[in-house]
């Protein structure tokens, strides 16, 4: 089985073609870290029109790369959301288009269904179930992973995600973006105790994830701590309140096979090691993706295509573009900004 992914829900461009054993044979990515750097965060509409541009070159790019036509392909999978709707669009319209095209059946793929299963890519051991911390610019939940479009919801964040504290604090901190490397990368330099900053919700009853007050006591620590400093001690209360709710949730779900872990905070090796930490406590496996496929990628959703395709789940060619698309839509909603996760 060979499958054709395409991903451009937020800044990244991609296309990948992937087959059912694993094999990634081409993989193709343009971000628009220059496009967006000026702005210290990502501009929708640049990003949109980025990804207009971008589509058509990478497609024909990776089946070059492969050696391979698109008569070659089984299916065509693309992200159908959650993301940027204009970006999630280009990518959607142009998998319509070519599925339409060819006669092939097209995946409307969740992006974060994409980042669920993309630890069963890298790793081709990773049963079901396994608990997911799934930790990304935009999402920080703990899901339950009980197979193909089968997950429970754990825990999700009440206001900001994990990785957009890290942007935030970056552009606080004037580190510049991508705002999760530049972070890391600065916290090397500084004593992550030296500033006293909140850990929200940390040993709450509340299974809940929140970061907006830990972004407010970064701002108020600016101009009394150093950068690097203030950097280290966000990263280690960031760490701690990931930890504490992943503790959380591993008493209460039933027997795992692993603690996984997976989007673009995945890519931080803090949090790496100490969730590896966490795992080893619990007598569990730890699995997570190389740092390449951590970040928004199209081999993930290739791959999701590979595992949707083989379960015999496809889609129309109506099926919309969406901003906001839970992976559980039975989990209970959570007070503040949740509705987003």
């Amino acid at each position: 089985m060979l499958i054709l992914g395409l991903e451009s829900s937020c800044d990244e461009t991609a296309a990948a073609l992937v087959t059912d054993d694993g094999r990634v044979l081409a993989h193709r990515l343009l971000g628009q870290e220059a496009a967006h750097a000026p702005f210290g965060g990502v501009v929708p509409e640049i990003a949109a029109r980025a990804h207009v541009e971008a589509m058509e070159p990478l497609v024909a790019a990776a089946f070059a790369d492969a050696g391979v036509t698109l008569a070659d392909v089984d299916a065509i999978a693309a992200t159908a959301g959650p993301g940027l709707i204009g970006g999630v669009m280009v990518g959607l319209v142009t998998g319509k288009a070519l599925a339409h095209a060819a006669g092939k059946p097209l995946i409307a793929v969740n992006h974060l269904e994409g980042h669920a299963l993309s630890p069963r890519l890298s790793d081709r051991e990773l049963a079901y179930p396994y608990l997911l911390l799934l930790v990304s610019g935009g999402h920080c939940q703990l899901l339950l992973v009980e197979g193909v479009g089968r997950y429970r919801r754990m825990a999700t964040t009440i206001d900001d995600a994990a990785g957009e504290a890290f942007d935030k604090t970056a552009k606080l901190l004037g580190l510049g973006y991508p705002g999760g490397p530049r972070v890391e990368a600065a916290a090397r330099e500084g004593n992550p105790y030296a500033v006293p900053l909140p850990r929200p919700l940390k040993g709450s009853a509340e299974p809940h994830f929140s970061f907006a007050g830990l972004k407010s006591a970064v701002a108020r620590a600016i101009g009394h701590h150093s950068p690097a400093d203030i950097a280290a001690s966000f990263q280690q209360a960031v760490v701690d309140c990931l930890l504490d709710r992943t503790r959380r949730a591993l008493a209460n779900v039933p027997p795992v096979t692993a603690l996984v872990v997976a989007g673009g905070v995945a890519a931080n090796g803090v949090i790496r090691g100490a969730l590896e930490e966490l795992a080893a406590e619990h007598g569990l496996r730890f699995v997570a993706p190389p740092l390449w496929l951590c970040t928004d990628n199209a081999a993930m959703i290739a791959w999701a295509g590979v595992e949707r395709f083989r379960a015999g789940l496809t889609d129309p060619l109506d099926t919309p573009a969406r901003a906001r698309w839970p992976l559980d839509p039975a989990a209970e909603a959570v007070r503040g900004a949740g509705v987003k996760a």
